[in-house]
């Protein structure tokens, strides 16, 4: 049996901990916390993120990375987005063998504004790394550890790579489909964070569907202008990691950018907000990511800029909305940038 380490003992890496062990691995899940490590291995919970949640006998926690990395044939990195150098640099001067890196990150890394695949690429040397593959979709770890039916993407620069992550995890509730852009597939899983954000103080506001739906739409607009930008193919949008995790992010009360966005529609601040959540809301540090790309890019996103602003600038929501609300009139269609409407015309 086949072993897999896993980096990063959340409800996220937890839940897809699962599936590797359904699908007949041995899943070596790595915590800082060695209390949180005990608990996995010797009482099979992680109550803390998963609450209520038997894990299966194959899922070995562990506190060590020597351990966890011994003898593995991948590495699934799912720690948060500004963990993620720090956690390579650590692999790094470990790891003894070449392995295929998948990660299950939603964010971009503070400061240098780049994606996971690339701090991994920068961070581990092309002799440890077959190659690296990321996974995304519309997927909450709440419903995947009840096996519940799930769909996602791998991407790779490498199909073959892909197509290898693609056989690791697939099983009868969790599908997944290959794509070669990283690229769009990184963006949209990082961006859709923001307008969860935004739906949730939408929500916590006491608006209705109308003005979510807007939001979603109009978001995805976004998003599609600053992935293609940064050289994305623009129907990745419209796919699994694009409309259907901005959807999920967006409508569940599973999603904690969406929770932490409500809490800020009803009045409280971000610090509050934070410190309530005790989880990582990737959707905050990705809003600022976000807002300096799209300055340096020279794309347009009002609903990102908006977030930004209740975020770090201390604007009131309602009045982020009703500034949105006042905009100048645009046609719809001309409101996607040159550059966005090119490319899909040229691929249909």
């Amino acid at each position: 049996m086949k072993k897999i380490a896993v980096l990063g003992a959340g409800s996220w890496g937890t839940a897809l901990s699962m599936v590797l062990a359904d699908n007949q691995y041995t899943v070596s899940l790595w915590s800082h916390r060695k209390e949180q490590a005990e608990e996995i291995s010797k009482k099979h919970i992680n109550n803390k993120y998963l609450p209520g949640v038997v894990l299966p006998l194959a899922i070995h926690g562990t506190s060590s990375l020597e351990e966890a990395l011994e003898d593995a044939a991948a590495v699934l990195l799912v720690v948060p987005a500004k963990a993620m150098r720090d956690v390579l640099k650590k692999v790094r001067s470990i790891l003894k063998h070449p392995v295929l890196f998948i990660h299950g990150v939603k964010g971009i890394e503070p400061g240098t504004f780049k994606r996971m695949s690339e701090v991994i690429e920068e961070e581990i040397p092309e002799q440890l790394r077959q190659a690296v593959v990321v996974l995304s979709g519309p997927s909450h770890a709440e419903e995947v550890s009840q096996r519940h039916p799930t769909t996602v993407a791998v991407a790779s620069k490498d199909l073959e790579a892909a197509r290898k992550a693609q056989d690791i995890f697939f099983n009868h509730y969790f599908r997944v489909y290959t794509n070669e852009d990283i690229i769009g597939v990184e963006i949209g899983g990082a961006l859709k964070n923001i307008i969860a954000l935004g739906a949730g103080v939408s929500d916590g506001l006491g608006y209705g569907d109308n003005a979510k739906a807007a939001l979603i739409t109009r978001g995805l607009s976004e998003i599609s202008r600053l992935g293609t930008k940064l050289g994305a193919f623009p129907l990745t949008f419209i796919g699994l990691t694009g409309m259907g995790d901005l959807i999920v992010t967006c409508t569940s009360v599973h999603s904690r950018n969406w929770r932490a966005g409500n809490m800020l529609g009803k009045g409280k601040n971000l610090d509050d907000v934070l410190a309530h959540m005790g989880m990582v809301v990737e959707g905050v540090r990705t809003a600022e990511a976000a807002y300096a790309l799209a300055k340096k890019e020279d794309v347009d996103m009002p609903i990102t800029s908006a977030i930004y602003q209740v975020l770090f600038e201390g604007k009131q929501p309602k009045e982020a909305v009703d500034e949105l609300m006042g905009r100048d009139k645009k046609d719809e269609i001309a409101a996607f940038s040159e550059s966005l409407v090119e490319k899909i015309s040229k691929e249909l």
